[in-house]
């Protein structure tokens, strides 16, 4: 973009490059359609889990597990960074060829914002460029919330993304937020060697688990050496020469924390903010999140939204769905919806990671479920030599099953391999296969699945 006061027209406008809007402008652009994509930043060319979320961060939690320790902090922080920014740096450029290689896409660099229906005007600088389509998709993702406290705007405190590049190396970190983010980072720093103190609002971590869940995941965390303080509160922070003084409220009482970092881990909102949403009529929540259907249309005839910007769980695999439900309406025969969505696992990368998918043991009773329940320490399960042969035999697995239809209600997973053993069940409970079915199944071995073969031999009745 180099002129003000140009002009596009194209079929289909896409402000975002996230995994929905990249996905389904690819498809678009592969039929013949003319796809304008608008990213705001260069770095950002992939979407946020390519750039700065899923992929960079899993990055690190594995270097991190495999650190030594004899391996000095610090230097062996700055390789894994090194590593993490080159792997980036490739799978960006593969990202933007996916759609600049595309003779039907034109690539805009800018700051996108509805100037009416299904127009909006993208800035760079100086310049000025409008562009209009009949179908416009906003793939826009979301921020970081950051919260109004005193010193907030200090160095030393990061966000996920800025925390990435910490350097120095945060030999104490302080964690504000006992949420996925939070926990995969705090897992992440103490590997590399830090000392880490989590700051949980709540009484206990993982409120919306089972309490023998949390309990556990709490355990690991502290055989690590994190320290979670429960119902703390940040109040300030007092920026010195040496390290941020926090002051805190922990169970009521005033405390301080000295530390060299601190992560704002306090959730993310989407990111809609002077989108210009007003001039083309979408409607937003009070959340600031897109308002959308189940077929993800906008308030707006002809705009849908995509991904982290209407709200709702915040997921990459979520956004590739969204991709789908949108491409059927505007390419296919308009029947897929998100109700369409059943047993959708989800992880948090801890060491070792936790899984999940369906219901808690106390969401089933709570429905009146006649149930079966099976726990076991993943150290105890014979059937299951991975995590030993690893060297991490930590965690548990617990399975919830209907006690007259055999049926799968939900699973934890909390060892190694979770997040893959998981995506096994999440499909056996959209199947409809019983827990006979797999308690009876035949995995190869050593793996961490085989543990499914023992621990729903032990179903029992829930007392």
């Amino acid at each position: 973009m180099t002129n003000s006061g140009n002009s596009l027209s194209v079929d289909v406008l896409v402000i975002g490059w996230g995994k929905g809007g990249k996905t389904l402008a690819a498809a678009l652009a592969g039929g013949g359609q003319k796809v304008a994509m608008v990213e705001q930043f260069d770095s950002m060319h992939g979407g946020t889990c390519i750039n700065i979320g899923c992929v960079p961060t899993k990055t690190l939690v594995h270097d991190a597990q495999e650190r030594r320790e004899d391996d000095d902090a610090a230097s062996y922080w700055f390789r894994a960074v090194q590593r993490r920014d080159t792997l980036i740096g490739t799978l960006r450029d593969v990202n933007h060829h996916m759609l600049a290689d595309l003779d039907t896409v034109t690539l805009v660099d800018g700051r996108a914002r509805f100037v009416g229906e299904r127009t909006v005007e993208v800035s760079a600088g100086e310049d000025r460029l409008t562009v209009t389509a009949p179908t416009v998709v906003v793939n826009t993702g979301a921020v970081p919330s950051r919260p109004d406290l005193p010193g907030i705007d200090s160095p030393r405190v990061h966000d996920s993304t800025s925390l990435q590049h910490a350097d120095p190396f945060p030999q104490r970190l302080a964690v504000v937020g006992a949420g996925p983010i939070g926990l995969e980072f705090a897992s992440m720093f103490a590997g590399f060697g830090a000392e880490v103190t989590v700051l949980n609002r709540r009484p206990r971590l993982l409120p919306a688990e089972d309490e023998d869940v949390a309990a556990e995941v709490q355990s690991v965390l502290e055989g690590d050496g994190i320290t979670v303080l429960h119902e703390a509160d940040l109040r300030g922070v007092e920026d010195g020469p040496e390290a941020a003084l926090l002051r805190l409220e922990v169970a009521g009482q005033s405390r301080e924390l000295e530390t060299d970092a601190v992560l704002l881990a306090t959730g993310r909102r989407p990111a809609t903010d002077d989108l210009g949403l007003e001039a083309a009529g979408i409607d937003v929540d009070e959340r600031g999140a897109i308002v959308v259907d189940e077929h993800l249309r906008t308030s707006a005839h002809g705009v849908y939204a995509l991904g982290d910007v209407h709200g709702g769980a915040q997921q990459t695999y979520l956004s590739l769905d969204d991709h789908r439900i949108v491409l059927s309406q505007l390419a296919g025969d308009g029947s897929r919806s998100t109700s369409d969505r059943v047993a959708v696992p989800t992880t948090t990368f801890l060491t070792p990671p936790l899984a999940a998918v369906g219901l808690t043991e106390t969401e089933a009773r709570e429905q009146g479920r006649d149930v079966l329940v099976a726990t076991q320490k993943v150290a105890a399960i014979k059937a299951m030599p991975r995590p030993k042969i690893l060297g991490d035999s930590r965690g548990l697995v617990k399975i919830v099953v209907d006690a007259g239809a055999d049926e799968i209600l939900g699973a934890r997973l909390f060892h190694v391999d979770a997040q893959e053993v998981i995506n096994l069940i999440a499909l056996a409970m959209r199947a409809g296969t019983t827990a006979t079915q797999l308690r009876d199944g035949i995995w190869t071995h050593p793996s961490s699945t085989e543990a499914l073969n023992e621990t729903l031999g032990k179903l029992a009745p829930v007392e």
